[in-house]
């Protein structure tokens, strides 16, 4: 069985003249990545790899996954295949995963992230919001083998407030 958790990025910052890329997190972003992070990591078994997109947002949405679920540099990567919004690179990215990797989980960014849960997932989700977490169980013993699984859990911040 192969689990896939997604994580759409925390609420960025537009008040900052930087590109698209290197958007910081705003200070609710920050808020809802410790309040969804400690509880995800309460109702989850730990990824065995995080693999985050390398925009600015996503990377630091990651780290408090990273720090609540307790996983070690080592399994930690990012990957600019993520900063994608289309969902064609992400699906890829999954897709060639190690199928020694039971568990992954992905960060990154909308619209990708919502057609992903979509297409994967046996529950539609209207839309992934900031800081959203999906939790997808494939039953498959090969990543390029995933078609449609079954959605397990949704935490969306909104949900905890």
């Amino acid at each position: 069985m192969k689990t896939l958790y997604l994580v759409r990025h925390a609420k960025s910052s537009w008040k900052h003249d930087v590109d698209d890329h290197k958007r910081p997190l705003k200070g609710r972003g920050e808020r809802d990545g410790h309040l969804v992070s400690k509880k995800v990591s309460k109702e989850i078994d730990p990824p065995q790899k995080i693999i985050s997109s390398d925009a600015t947002r996503a990377f630091a949405t990651a780290h408090f996954f990273k720090k609540a679920l307790g996983i070690d540099d080592a399994n930690f990567e990012t990957s600019h295949n993520l900063y994608d919004f289309s969902g064609q690179n992400v699906m890829r990215l999954i897709k060639s995963l190690s199928d020694d990797l039971d568990c992954v989980m992905i960060v990154g960014h909308n619209h990708a992230f919502t057609s992903v849960a979509n297409m994967l997932g046996n529950r539609y989700i209207d839309n992934v919001p900031t800081c959203g977490f999906v939790m997808l169980q494939f039953d498959e013993k090969k990543w390029s083998n995933i078609t449609t699984g079954k959605t397990v859990k949704t935490i969306f911040p909104r949900d905890l407030k």
